[in-house]
């Protein structure tokens, strides 16, 4: 029933997108969402609350077109965010906290090294949580035309969560993309996802019982197995088809069985992994490297690695994530 619900919202939005996407200015589009928001079920009194203080930020926009995963290489995109000094301090987190994290990882089924590789590289573990007005920041990017269907939609799911009572709209303040908390939860993803784990009767993000509950919740319902693997680095040879390269995080395609695979890539006698798991070759300079190598680096991936994309599509996010997450492994 509650699928249903979400999907007429949506359908409502996607009628209503016209009426606002190609507004003049903010303050026409501020006038235009209010219709749309009110035939979502947001109330009056909500929408005033909440909207009043709504600005347009023009350097939203900037930090949307120069994000890192649009310019940085694999090698410095993950070494910056799978660093010795971050495998030091998530340690510290873990020491100080491990009751909490070994309960949470054993409930959900998820790897505690998981969540603090996630946790690292999302928000410094807590140190960088953001401080933009997430309702001004998401009013921008839904005014704005890249992606406004998308962050349209985050904006009315963080309305109801306020207008439910299950969110403070004091509280909103994270990333300029409308992120929130310890591991950067989405509005969508706090609505489907988030946990009240500590039983206080609200959901806080930022609170180590929550935020990490809510995580491990996330990820067990992408359907993580810690018993599998997540990528491997490999040299491939130059008969290797250009079929069965992905360079894009939008959609991982030509997934093989590994025995399939091994034939393209050099030394694949030392592959200590199930032969008939499935996987995919990952090539993710491509498209951000000015003349790139075509076949380095090169990976081959398994599903958990997949499931990563899904909390952030980015071919480099989801390799830092599993390369923390290793480092965690050999040091608690």
């Amino acid at each position: 029933m509650k699928r249903i619900k979400y999907c007429f919202l949506y359908i409502l939005i996607v009628l209503n997108y016209s009426l606002y996407s190609y507004a003049e200015n903010f303050e026409e589009w501020l006038v235009n969402f209010k219709k749309v928001a009110l035939n979502n079920g947001i109330s009056e009194n909500t929408f005033s609350l909440v909207m009043q203080n709504a600005k347009y930020l023009p350097d939203v926009i900037k930090y949307d077109r120069y994000q890192p995963e649009f310019y940085e290489n694999t090698k410095t995109y993950v070494n910056k965010r799978s660093s010795n000094e971050k495998v030091i301090i998530g340690k510290k987190i873990y020491n100080n906290n491990n009751a909490l994290i070994d309960k949470v990882s054993r409930e959900f089924n998820v790897d505690k090294e998981l969540l603090l590789s996630l946790m690292g590289i999302e928000t410094n573990f807590g140190k960088y949580l953001g401080k933009m007005d997430i309702i001004s920041s998401l009013s921008t990017l839904s005014f704005d035309k890249r992606r406004s269907e998308f962050f349209t939609n985050e904006l009315i799911k963080i309305l109801q969560l306020i207008d439910k009572g299950i969110v403070d709209h004091k509280t909103l303040y994270g990333s300029w993309a409308g992120a929130f908390g310890n591991f950067q939860f989405m509005p969508s993803t706090i609505m489907n996802y988030a946990i009240d784990y500590n039983t206080d009767n609200e959901i806080n993000l930022k609170s180590y019982e929550d935020s990490f509950a809510s995580a491990a919740n996330y990820i067990n319902k992408l359907g993580w197995n810690p018993d599998e693997p997540c990528y491997l680095k490999v040299e491939l040879k130059d008969n290797v088809p250009t079929s069965l390269l992905n360079y894009s995080a939008k959609n991982i395609t030509n997934k093989k069985k590994l025995k399939d695979i091994k034939k393209y890539i050099k030394n694949s006698d030392s592959i200590a992994f199930n032969d008939n798991l499935f996987v995919a070759i990952i090539t993710p300079d491509k498209e951000i490297v000015e003349n790139p190598d075509p076949l380095h680096p090169a990976f081959i991936v398994f599903k958990n690695y997949e499931l990563i994309l899904k909390w952030n599509r980015s071919l480099r996010f989801g390799l830092a994530v599993c390369t923390l997450k290793n480092k965690f492994k050999n040091a608690l």
